[in-house]
């Protein structure tokens, strides 16, 4: 998005008159039209519900009509200036799903779009997925609307499920926020307890403040393989030594390189941009690396975050850690792992073995060149054919 006019067009031509159902937009970010409150959606959408999220996933953004239709008792989280409300709406996902209505989910529109890159398997990576997501999941899957395999990370309440052959129990998910860091005994104890359950850790850290924090919690309460850093957005050569000596893995976004490199340029402290969103420095120092996508707040595309790594290259041409450059087959490798050992070692194909296949349309040595989703002409999981680019009907249901 270019402007604030273009922003607020964008939501005007959604705004229906007199029509109740909730309006939800995703991504944003204050470069587009500031730090937006309730009166400046007011001005483009006042006829319809609607919540705008901040890119950074913790901050909801509620015009006039939407506060109204939650009711006289105010959600924890929302902003007050002067005893008026400004519509801004803290940490309160939960609450969210609690009081809106709920809107149909095309899962199954999503699944085939996945498919058609190429993913066989996904990981959910929301810190508050439980009994219910892990229900939700599995529904999808056995009425074939979700046609990947899933691992899903969350919170404590999924150590009790049970895998299957298509749903995995994945790490205890620990979001932090500089801002408001968890006591450390606390994280610490955390760690240990889903340590003793069997389970791994990730830890989500996009600020070199919060690497420093979450490396010193899982150095006290000690690694248990699989531990993994999410993100580990900044870096520098003496968190990569530590990464190594405690034997974590990293997952990595390198299309944020490409999707928000304008926006570093303009707002990351100078002395952190040669350690944005590190690649080749991670594979030299033998720590694994496997790549990840942060949607809904990134592209979902591996196709284009493969191109990315390979280029790092912002939308306006600049290119941002040029010795963090990747190969085509090193930016291939980074989805290439299986979803319980990322960055561990590459999947194979056995004589025997059902597979998960995603054939291109022309040689490795050829589309190396091209990365691209458009390559893609079929995916199987588990040998079933999920995706087809001569049937796009297949999946349908």
């Amino acid at each position: 998005m270019a402007s604030a006019e273009q922003f607020g067009q964008l939501l005007a031509s959604h705004n229906v008159r007199h029509n109740k159902q909730w309006l939800r937009c995703i991504g944003y970010h204050p470069s587009v039209a500031g730090e937006i409150d309730r009166h400046w959606l007011d001005r483009y959408i006042p006829d319809r519900p609607v919540r705008v999220q901040h890119r950074g996933g913790r901050l909801w953004v509620l015009n006039s009509r939407a506060l109204s239709a939650l009711g006289p008792d105010s959600p924890p989280g929302l902003e007050q200036v002067n005893g008026q409300s400004t519509g801004r709406l803290y940490e309160a996902d939960q609450w969210l799903r609690d009081n809106v209505p709920p809107q149909t989910l095309d899962i199954a529109g999503a699944s085939r779009q996945l498919a058609s890159y190429g993913i066989t398997g996904i990981t959910d990576t929301t810190p508050s997925n439980g009994l219910n997501e892990w229900q939700l999941f599995s529904e999808q899957q056995r009425t074939g609307a979700l046609l990947q395999r899933i691992r899903m990370m969350g919170s404590a309440a999924l150590t009790g499920c049970q895998d299957d052959g298509l749903m995995n129990i994945g790490e205890l998910k620990v979001h932090l926020l500089e801002s408001q860091l968890p006591d450390v005994d606390l994280l610490t104890s955390n760690i240990q307890t889903a340590h003793a359950s069997g389970r791994s850790v990730a830890i989500h850290c996009v600020t070199l403040t919060e690497l420093v924090f979450a490396l010193y919690c899982l150095e006290v309460a000690g690694t248990k393989l699989g531990d993994r850093i999410e993100h580990a957005s900044v870096c520098p050569p003496e968190q990569i030594q530590v990464i190594q000596r405690l034997g974590l893995r990293v997952i990595t976004q390198p299309h944020f390189i490409h999707e928000r490199g304008e926006q570093y340029l303009r707002d990351v402290d100078a002395q952190d941009l040669p350690w944005l969103y590190r690649a080749k420095s991670f594979l030299e120092a033998d720590i694994p690396l496997a790549g990840g996508s942060d949607a809904p707040f990134g592209s979902a595309d591996p196709w284009m975050s493969m191109a990315a790594a390979v280029a790092r290259v912002t939308t306006g041409g600049n290119t941002m850690g040029r010795e963090e450059v990747l190969s085509s087959q090193q930016a291939l490798d980074l989805y290439l792992s299986p979803a319980s050992a990322p960055g561990m070692r590459r999947s194979t194909i056995d004589v025997g073995c059902p597979a998960d296949l995603c054939l291109l349309h022309e040689p490795w040595e050829i589309s190396r060149d091209r990365l691209s989703a458009d390559l893609v002409r079929h995916t199987w999981r588990e040998g079933i054919l999920i995706y087809s680019k001569d049937n796009q009907d297949l999946g349908k249901q």
